[in-house]
């Protein structure tokens, strides 16, 4: 059996580090993880004028959450919180009320800052919006990785033996909190 995961990199940049990470993560993950990473940067900014008549980026994204068993958040953090594009992201596909997309979708969240405190507070407030929305959450291990060159290439080799194991473990605790999950909670499938 394989399990689909979408991904979410919460940080539009080129050149982010997040984005390595998510490289990084999608070379240690069991085989059995299939990833598909889900686009946030084309969104308009959600209001709910839109809930009765969603635009194709929207449906897209909604659409392309339903496709996967899993979602993965691999995100910086802006100012102590979820970065804009990725709240926006979340706003759109947790609406119009009723039609949550993260509902009993079960979800992990990982970051890299280049400060010591690596993501901690972005995943706590992450943490709490998706609570909100009904998305069950890998809680252990945390995972708020300290990024630097030495440690990561651009293609997400992982040069620190340390750092490697520790993603594999997460990514193996990942796919075993998925198999529990679909095991026990049943999912909106379209």
């Amino acid at each position: 059996m394989t399990y689909k995961v979408g991904y979410f990199v919460g940080s539009l940049a080129a050149g982010s580090i997040n984005r390595i990470l998510s490289k990084a993560l999608i070379k240690v993950a069991p085989p059995d993880l299939e990833f598909i990473e889900i686009p946030i940067k084309d969104l308009p900014l959600y209001s709910r004028d839109y809930d009765a008549d969603y635009p194709p980026e929207g449906l897209a994204l909604k659409e392309a959450i339903a496709s996967v068993d899993a979602v993965l958040f691999i995100s910086p953090e802006y100012n102590r919180s979820i970065p804009g594009p990725l709240k926006n992201a979340i706003d759109w596909a947790s609406r119009p009320w009723g039609h949550n997309s993260f509902a009993r979708k079960p979800s992990a969240l990982i970051g890299a800052s280049t400060g010591r405190i690596g993501t901690a507070v972005m995943q706590s407030s992450l943490h709490r919006v998706l609570a909100f929305c009904d998305s069950p959450q890998l809680n252990v291990p945390e995972a708020y990785i300290h990024f630097t060159p030495e440690v990561f290439g651009k293609d997400g080799e992982i040069k620190d033996d340390e750092t490697k194991a520790f993603l594999t473990e997460f990514m193996k605790q990942f796919r075993e909190f998925i198999i529990r999950v679909l095991s026990v909670v049943p999912q909106n499938k379209p």
